[in-house]
């Protein structure tokens, strides 16, 4: 009688799916927890749902972000803003001037004519 399962089936079998699912922890540990494990070692976030390692920046560093150098504190970049949105008023009050000015010496020289 011949029988489809017999022990030294069943043993390469077991040995084999064993195998596989060995092999599955260990991809899954490789490819999903280790670049997590990296990341947080090397003092990054770690972002699973995107897998991204993203690196802690200090606003106040950026210059970019904040628009003010560093060493200069908020309230010296606030007034160093007002001052040049002050002359940014100032000259465009003075184009105004400029205009009406222009404007008025053409309507005079129109009802001269």
């Amino acid at each position: 009688m011949h029988r489809l399962l017999t022990m030294k089936r069943l043993s390469v079998i077991f040995l084999a799916t064993f195998a596989m699912l060995l092999g599955g922890v260990f991809a899954y540990r490789t490819l999903v927890v280790a670049p997590g494990d990296r990341c947080m070692a090397g003092g990054g976030w770690w972002d699973p749902d995107e897998q991204i390692c993203a690196r802690p920046l200090s606003i106040a560093e950026i210059e970019a972000i904040t628009g003010r150098p560093v060493g200069q504190t908020r309230a010296e970049a606030s007034d160093a803003k007002n001052r040049e949105l002050i002359r940014i008023e100032d000259g465009l009050r003075a184009q105004k001037a400029a205009r009406d000015a222009e404007a008025d010496r053409q309507r005079a020289a129109l009802e001269n004519r």
